[in-house]
């Protein structure tokens, strides 16, 4: 054979290869037809799309509706898991060892189940899976282009996904709440653009909803709502290919009648379909903002659905007994009489109010939890356990308050090079920070109740972090260590207890430089640091029933086994 007919044979196996292995959600369909909601959001970033979506997801569960849920991130990391915590918040590691996003962690807390790493799309994600096929030769010959190609597998990503059941069920899901992160107009997103432009036609009209999430600010002392920016950002999305059936205008305070009535004329929506989404107490009530303006009924005739309960809301007629009440400045944060809360929406504000009413009647003055951390100036850094915290507070009915501490403000350096604190016990002070700050630090751990020392990378601050695990427990003070505050724990009690003065980690090649009293486990890399650590859901085997942890997970029986997320090296 001539190499041109070798080629043409490999080209033609090529083929019947994307024919007979190709996509699943392409060829071979499930019989029931997916609802995809798409949530974009305009102006400006972190405008609360992710509470927005999961809210959006969370009444839908609440109708007896199956619900997953994925977000698309517009960067080119392969995921989350190298990206600096300042760059993007915390991140959130799923049950298969997937690094997500944080909106993530907010899905599945609002509908109680389990993600995957495949729901978390990323464009170096997609990238890469274009490429490892153009090198295959599955494109058999052609220019690999972002349209048709790259589009096409942002499609087909979201379709596959989209019929993974997340909630422990056969099945396929009802519904699949797409959020689109970044801002509408940057080029970053671009491509998702034009994938969900096209997508819209491929599972036709009925099947597909678009949720825009704008902003409706305030000027000054003016005190007027100002459309201009939500009108703007819809005009740039239609001009993209996408037109909206629901504008979310965030606010400070309630709309107003003028303010929807406007944004419905020139964003080109019905009125009722202007949602407002104000500033509330606590996040729980974002989903009974949105029962009340009937959100509920509006989606279920836009996509045709078919809810399992009474979504109708008793008392109210077309949202105009709700817009009189925000108008004449009424209390729209709880839910009112007028708006009685369906009986599977119940236990839901019941949590909501519970939230906002923690420890107002037990006459306690507030726990706090002296936080030390190396990424205190974005609080999203330690999102899932500011959560985790919020939760047994509300549990217990005990109001707490985080007060944060930057673990580089609690080292010290000999006497005589700065000025000297009164505060800290070793009479040292900083040299690089203020004493102010210094003093600051010291103060709170002198006052708090428990000291939280949670994850982190690298050697800054390390030492401050081993000090305030020394300050826990010479003075008795509850201490949780998570990750890195579990390992400084470790190095301070060898240090200080066992007399090992040069004891460190294996993770830290400047902290001390002498005995490794933590070390790498066997499956984690020491030179690459992208999805290298111990990740997801593992088990752990208790041989002590009568031990401390056995109680607190309820196990009885030597060798049981319970199972946890990890996330360390």
């Amino acid at each position: 054979m001539t190499p041109c007919e070798i080629r043409d044979s490999y080209l033609v196996l090529k083929l019947e290869e994307v024919r007979y292995f190709g996509s699943t959600a392409r060829f071979n369909k499930p019989p029931k037809k997916m609802k995809y909601i798409l949530v974009t959001g305009g102006v400006l970033s972190g405008i609360g799309k992710g509470i927005i979506a999961s809210s959006t997801a969370m009444i839908l569960k609440s109708m007896g509706l199956r619900v997953t849920s994925i977000k698309i991130d517009p960067y080119l990391n392969i995921d989350a898991g190298t990206m600096s915590p300042f760059e993007h918040g915390e991140v959130f590691v799923l049950n298969d060892g997937g690094e997500a996003d944080l909106d993530l962690g907010n899905y599945e807390r609002f509908l109680n189940v389990s993600l995957n790493r495949d729901n978390n799309i990323t464009t170096g994600k997609i990238y890469n899976t274009v490429i490892e096929k153009e090198r295959k030769g599955l494109f058999l010959g052609k220019t690999v282009q972002v349209v048709p190609h790259i589009s096409e597998e942002i499609q087909q990503w979201v379709e596959r996904v989209a019929h993974v059941p997340v909630d422990g069920e056969e099945g396929y899901p009802d519904v699949c709440v797409i959020e689109l992160g970044g801002t509408v107009g940057d080029i970053e997103s671009m491509p998702f653009i034009e994938a969900m432009r096209q997508f819209q036609f491929r599972v036709g009209p009925e099947n597909f909803c678009l949720m825009h999430v704008s902003l409706v600010p305030v000027i000054g002392v003016v005190g007027e709502q100002k459309t201009k920016p939500s009108q703007q950002s819809v005009r740039e999305l239609r001009a993209l290919g996408l037109s909206p059936d629901f504008v979310m205008c965030r606010s400070g305070q309630p709309l107003t009648s003028d303010t929807r009535r406007k944004i419905s004329l020139f964003c080109h929506v019905a009125p009722d379909n202007v949602i407002g989404v104000h500033d509330v107490s606590n996040i729980y009530r974002v989903p009974l903002l949105l029962y009340q303006q009937n959100i509920a009924n509006l989606i279920v005739k836009r996509l045709h659905l078919t809810p399992k309960v009474d979504i109708h809301i008793h008392g109210q007629e077309n949202g105009q007994q709700q817009q009189q009440q925000q108008d004449s400045g009424a209390d729209v944060d709880k839910v009112t009489d007028a708006f009685a809360v369906p009986y599977w929406l119940q236990s839901w504000k019941e949590m909501a109010d519970r939230m906002d009413r923690v420890g107002n009647e037990q006459g306690y003055g507030p726990i706090r939890i002296a936080m030390v951390g190396k990424y205190t100036g974005l609080t999203d850094s330690y999102l899932s356990v500011i959560k985790a915290l919020e939760h047994a507070s509300m549990h217990l009915d005990r109001k707490m308050v985080i007060d944060w501490v930057e673990a580089t403000d609690l080292e010290p350096i000999p006497t005589g090079t700065a000025a000297t604190s009164s505060v800290e016990p070793s009479g040292l002070a900083s040299a690089t920070r203020s004493v102010e700050s210094y003093d600051r630090a010291w103060t709170i751990l002198n006052q708090c109740h428990g000291v939280l020392v949670p994850g982190g990378f690298g050697d800054r601050g390390i030492e401050g972090m081993i000090l305030a695990a020394n300050y826990a427990r010479v003075n008795n003070k509850p201490y949780l260590g998570i990750c890195l505050g579990m390992q400084v724990a470790v190095m301070e009690f060898a240090r200080n207890v066992m007399g090992w003065a040069n004891a460190t980690s294996e993770e830290f090649t400047n902290v001390g430089g002498g005995k490794n009293v933590v070390v790498f486990m066997p499956e984690v890399s020491k030179t690459h640091m992208g999805a290298t650590m111990r990740l997801g859901l593992r088990p752990t085997i208790i041989n002590d029933p009568n031990s401390k942890i056995a109680k607190l997970y309820g196990v009885t029986k030597v060798g049981e086994a319970v199972e946890e997320r990890h996330c360390h090296r």
